[in-house]
């Protein structure tokens, strides 16, 4: 689907073309971390940290981040994972959620582990009384359409930052994009991701109704994928790729590049789309500009060597 005569979204990205043309998705183009050796462990691990190399902090830049909102963060975040990413560890407290593979508790049983917390191990029953009421948020509200599991995280994600004194920030992980085979499958993981990811949004625009148009969705991965097709139809690590920006506090309907161009010549090592923005930029730019974190202070978010400016312009006045 063309967006501005020269890039264009995979066919799958209905809700997202539409947004576009709403003005509320911005594409970021050929931008990347500051990370060059295409392992999935190293390069999650520096889009987390937002550190220049791998394994260099133990705390995600969103965490630090939330600790320069009022109340220094606490309350204010919440991971929709099995596990808290590194993106969202740190010192601010923060929740997380995700749906139990198992059958629900009976109440008697819920009753009888509050009680023995409570007469035991107070700040178990505390982690556990929040975590009761997390669910109770997390599973209220209408069900979300059939559509997968992560068009439900972002319905549940919704809830949280709808809810009155909820979290302000919300962190949802999509995986399976590795698409090392038959990548252009109408049926394949990418296909189905693409779908996973539009639903997705979707699902957390109609969940959060007016307050939508207060927020600002970042889509980041890892690493881009290499320019050419491999010999099994799919595509191995890259280098540059695109970040989308997504929200009705964006100021979008347009792709924001400086294009390096995908000749020989011009690509990173003869294979991966040339980065040209810093993700971090970018991610700077709405920390700043949306979540009002003076610009002097972003630099305890992102410590670097290197002086990184924050992308002007990504979200509305």
């Amino acid at each position: 689907m063309p967006l501005d005569g020269f890039f264009g979204l995979h066919p799958n990205l209905l809700q997202l073309a539409a947004l576009y043309g709403q003005g509320q998705l911005a594409v970021v183009h050929a931008t990347a971390t500051s990370y060059r050796d295409r392992s999935h462990f190293d390069g999650q691990n520096v889009l987390e940290s937002g550190a220049e190399q791998p394994f260099a902090s133990d705390s995600g830049w969103l965490n630090r981040a939330l600790a320069l909102l009022p109340a220094a963060g606490k309350g204010l975040g919440v991971a929709l994972n099995s596990h808290m990413p590194l993106l969202m560890r740190g010192a601010v407290p923060v929740t997380s959620w995700s749906p139990s593979l198992l059958p629900p508790p009976q109440r008697d049983t819920v009753s009888r582990l509050a009680a023995l917390y409570r007469d035991t191990d107070p700040a178990m029953a505390m982690a556990f009384d929040n975590a009761l009421r997390g669910n109770a948020l997390a599973r209220s509200g209408p069900r979300t359409p059939a559509g997968g599991p992560f068009p439900n995280m972002m319905a549940a994600a919704a809830r949280f930052l709808a809810a009155p004194q909820g979290a302000r920030v919300a962190m949802c992980e999509l995986g399976g994009w590795d698409t090392h085979v038959n990548q252009m499958a109408p049926l394949g993981a990418l296909s189905s991701n693409l779908t996973q990811l539009d639903r997705g949004i979707a699902a957390l625009r109609d969940g959060l109704g007016p307050l939508w148009s207060q927020t600002v969705v970042l889509v980041m991965s890892e690493f881009g994928r290499t320019v050419a097709p491999n010999g099994t139809q799919g595509s191995d690590h890259g280098v540059g790729g695109a970040a989308f920006l997504i929200g009705g506090a964006v100021n979008g309907g347009r792709v924001i590049a400086d294009w390096p161009g995908l000749a020989p010549a011009q690509l990173h090592e003869g294979r991966d789309l040339r980065p040209t923005t810093d993700l971090r930029s970018v991610a700077m730019g709405v920390l700043r500009d949306h979540l009002d974190i003076a610009e002097d202070l972003l630099a305890r978010v992102f410590p670097s060597q290197h002086r990184i400016a924050p992308n002007d312009g990504l979200v509305r006045s």
